[in-house]
This record gives C-alpha cells, structure tokens and sequence, in this order.
C-alpha cells in the first residue's frame, strides 16, 4: 500500500502541475478515480475541463476516446452496431467509444434523453448489449462527463436516474489570479495555434496501479460510530425542509465508498467524519432537489448540504 500511495501522489503533483489553481477539483477527481465513480465536470468555457480529462488518462497510460455530444448523435453512434460484411457474408461488430477505459462525454447534456440513456448500462454495470449481445467493458471503465454551466437553451437536462449514476458533480471554476499567473508565464512561449495538451506528459502511473490502489481501498476500516453518521446524514437529506429529494441507498453506498478513497488518500485505515463531509458537495449537489419556494429564495444547493452537515452531531 505505501508504494500506492507514492504513485497517487506523483500523479496529484503530475497532474496539478498541468491543470493550473484546480488543486482541490483534481483530488476530488482522483477520489473518484479510486472509487470507481462516474463524473461530471461543469464550469464556463476554457477553464480546462478536458484537457484535465486527458491529462489524466495520458498520466497512467489509459485507453481515451472523447464523444463531443450534439442533438443528431444517436446511441449507435456511442454504442456501436452490427454491420454486415458483404466480403465474409456476415454481421461484424462495430465497436462504438464506449469500448474504451476513459471515456469522456463532451457536452453531455447537448444530446437527447435517448442518447443519453445509451451510457445507463455502461456506466452502472460496466457492460454494453447490443442486437441481444452482452458486451464487457474494460475493468477500467471510467466516464468523464462535461457541462457548459451558462449557456442552456437547446440543451436537455439529466434526468435523476441517470444524475445518480454519477458520483461526483465538481465545479470547475476561474483559477485563482496566482495560478492564473502560472498559466499565462508557461504560455508566453507557446507557438501560435499550439494547444494546451500538445506538451509531452511523462506517464507516472498505470491502469495496473490505479487497479491495485482500487482494491486496497477495500481494506480501509469503517466503524459502526461512523456507519450510523453517515445514516443520520442521509436521513437527514431525506427530512431537510427545503429539499424535494434526498439522498438514494444508492448514493448512500457512494457516500460510504467515496469517504473510504478520500481517508485512503490521506493515508489512513479507518474513516473518519471529516471524510464524509469532505465528499458530501460533489456527491450530493447533483442528487439533491430544492423545493420549489427555495429555488424562488435564491437559495444555493450547496448552502444546503452545508447547513445539514451542521444539523448532524459528529459522533466521538
């Protein structure tokens, strides 16, 4: 495990050094990465939403296909389909992106509900059926998904069967002016034209490793204190005046799985409350649903979560 953790933290510092000022949204993205978890991956245009995606998949040697989503794709065009080879006088499959080990969704609410709900199986279960076929993923498979947090119109939002499929939700946000420093001095000598991820990145992981560190995330220790506070968090998601919907069993488990990357991470066996508050925005801001009359108030989904995690006593 101590190997593990060493190449998780030439990973974070690999990958901080490329994405400027998104320190805290790229150790989320690798807690998701641990767990296992779908993400999205929502800000305003040029904050470097892929190119974190790519980074990453280029930092440990993993297979990437990106899918830039439009009202015309259909779910062949993700999934693939049976062609007939008229040579061999038979059906061959066509392999669509989804066979892949990232897979990142580029605009993924630009696209209809029935191109969306293509990714259902895939990301739940980590296989494809096609023509009656059940198909494997990779054991890697992994979705990134992507939002433009302004422009709404001509967009179809997720419905919260597929928004619970996702375990994270993070906000790509403006550096802060330092970085953003960085960002520009490291640009100055750029060619004109060239692109952000045209520099070379020395891989400093693999899918073997983030495989292994998966498995030794099942080793860390939750005790009853801790499994009964995160039963009072979700319970108290589900009673919260001001939301329509709280949290599902099955975000529950993500919540449970999620805290058990962030305390491995950290380097401990045993998880603690901090860890479980430390994941509850981006694991819950895209599940939760205000009322109506809070969404009229102004008030925020994330003022929200904070204000249940206070009403909850931390256990000793």
């Amino acid at each position: 495990m101590t190997e593990t953790h060493a190449i998780f933290e030439r990973l974070s510092s690999a990958l901080q050094s490329v994405v400027f000022g998104q320190a805290e949204t790229t150790n989320q993205l690798l807690i998701a990465l641990l767990t296992g978890g779908h993400v999205i991956l929502e800000g305003v245009p040029g904050t470097g939403k892929t190119m974190m995606a790519k980074v990453l998949s280029r930092l440990i040697r993993a297979d990437f296909k990106r899918i830039q989503l439009t009202p015309d794709i259909l779910p062949a065009d993700i999934l693939g389909t049976n062609i007939f080879d008229l040579k061999n006088q038979e059906f061959v499959l066509k392999k669509g992106p989804v066979f892949t080990q990232i897979l990142l969704a580029d605009e993924i609410n630009r696209t209809p509900p029935k191109t969306q709900s293509a990714l259902l199986e895939a990301m739940a279960e980590g296989q494809v059926t096609l023509d009656g076929e059940t198909l494997p993923l990779s054991d890697l498979f992994w979705t990134i998904a992507t939002q433009n947090s302004l422009e709404f119109e001509g967009t179809y939002p997720l419905p919260e069967a597929q928004l619970d499929r996702f375990l994270f939700k993070l906000i790509v946000d403006y550096p802060p002016a330092t970085a953003e420093r960085a960002l520009l001095a490291s640009a100055r000598t750029a060619q004109p034209g060239a692109r952000n991820d045209d520099n070379p990145i020395d891989p400093v992981a693999t899918v073997a490793d983030c495989l292994a560190a998966r498995k030794s995330v099942q080793q860390i220790t939750v005790n009853d204190n801790a499994i009964d506070y995160l039963l009072a968090l979700v319970q108290q998601t589900r009673q919260h005046p001001d939301l329509s919907l709280g949290a599902s069993p099955r975000a529950a488990i993500a919540w449970l799985q999620a805290s058990k990357s962030a305390a491995w991470l950290d380097r401990r066996q045993m998880v603690v409350p901090d860890d479980f508050k430390k994941v509850a925005p981006p694991l819950l801001r895209h599940r939760l649903v205000l009322r109506p009359e809070a969404q009229l108030d102004g008030l925020e989904i994330d003022t929200v979560i904070a204000g249940l995690i206070d009403r909850v006593p931390v256990p000793r």
